[in-house]
């Protein structure tokens, strides 16, 4: 028995001890801060380069039509919001440069739906369905769509080049004003150059 009564003292004590401390709230055990956003509204996540998404699938014209058009619009606000001290010049050049890629995609897909048109229209001439004149007017679309692809792949080549340019000048000035390593200076360098020679190798 007294055993018993030695034991059951500590027991009683943790006991009122735990009845004296008030429990915490929901409120307590939660965040009450979120945490911040890892990317931005306008930026796009690492890894979801759209341009090699659409390397690895055909080009589809209806929704690079759609691509092209919110890019537009995302464009146009970049360049309000860059006004506005809100976004910075590098990331509405950026999206600029999407616009430009997109247009010559697009551009590149209409071209495969024309050949794809002439194909169609030989074949059936060749089945009696249809005339000389539709298969004519077949080669004609395709050789304007044609022009049209290899101005806008000609327009994107040299935006990126401009903004290879644009983005080694500002590492340079990055580097002399000590907020740049040389290593950036060095890849700017070396995209700009790679860049440069892709526009002189035969096409």
């Amino acid at each position: 028995m007294a055993l018993a009564a030695v034991v059951s003292l500590p027991l009683s004590s943790l006991l009122a001890q735990e009845q004296t401390v008030p429990p915490k709230s929901d409120d307590e055990t939660s965040f009450d801060i979120e945490p911040p956003l890892l990317v931005k509204p306008w930026e796009s996540e690492p890894g979801s380069d759209e341009s090699q998404e659409n390397a690895k699938t055909p080009l589809d014209a209806a929704k690079l039509t759609r691509q092209l058009e919110e890019a537009k619009k995302d464009a146009a606000a970049d360049t309000r919001l860059v006004k506005n001290g809100v976004l910075s010049k590098v990331e509405a050049e950026q999206q600029g440069l999407r616009v430009v890629r997109l247009e010559s995609q697009l551009a590149k897909a209409q071209m495969i739906a024309a050949q794809e048109q002439v194909t169609a229209a030989k074949t059936r001439f060749a089945a009696g369905q249809a005339t000389q004149s539709e298969v004519d007017a077949a080669a004609a679309a395709l050789a304007q769509a044609t022009t049209a692809a290899q101005t806008a792949e000609a327009n994107y080549h040299q935006a990126q080049l401009d903004a290879a340019a644009a983005n080694l000048r500002r590492q340079r000035l990055l580097l002399t004003l000590g907020s740049a390593r040389k290593s950036d200076v060095a890849r700017a360098e070396e995209k700009l150059a790679q860049l440069q020679q892709d526009d002189q190798a035969p096409h």
